[in-house]
């Protein structure tokens, strides 16, 4: 398997998710004293930073039980598939889309393994969270505005 330039670019995006997601979370645990306040407005009703701790993975399901477990190894296993993906693409929207969600799998799959989530907005996101829903929009948009079919095993074009 070649492993092209725009492939690490997709790579790059999702190690930069990950680590913009521990950071911001570093920093909302230590800095930002969340914990003892609850609940910070910055642009109320809109945005606020709360304090929430999901012991569960997604909305809480599955109570932080072994579940989380066969949850984390699916998002390494799309993750891997995702990885493998950006080495055969030849589009750079395509290429950003599958960072974005791959960086937020993988920054959740730490969430699994580590943390609780803490986040913005009524739904509880985080950067993970985030990176995946804009990936995900990206795919669609990318799918919608392509001409060239996808060819799974072609050689990608010169860039």
């Amino acid at each position: 398997m070649k492993i092209t330039r725009l492939a690490v670019t997709a790579y790059v995006f999702a190690l930069l998710i990950i680590v913009l997601d521990q950071l911001t979370k570093a920093w909302i645990i230590s800095g930002l004293s969340l914990q003892e306040v609850g609940r910070i407005p910055v642009f109320p009703p809109i945005l606020n930073f709360s304090w929430v701790e999901n012991t569960g993975v997604s909305f809480g399901l599955f109570g932080g039980g072994e579940a989380r477990w066969g949850l984390a190894i699916f998002s390494i296993v799309v993750s891997a598939g995702l990885a493998w993906w950006a080495t055969q693409s030849n589009r750079r929207l395509l290429i950003t889309a599958i960072g974005f969600v791959m960086g937020g799998a993988l920054g959740n799959v730490v969430d699994f393994i580590d943390f609780s989530g803490t986040g913005v907005f009524p739904w509880v996101f985080n950067v993970a969270d985030s990176a995946i829903t804009i990936g995900v929009v990206l795919l669609i948009i990318d799918s919608l505005v392509s001409d060239k079919p996808v060819k799974v095993g072609a050689a990608p074009e010169k860039s």
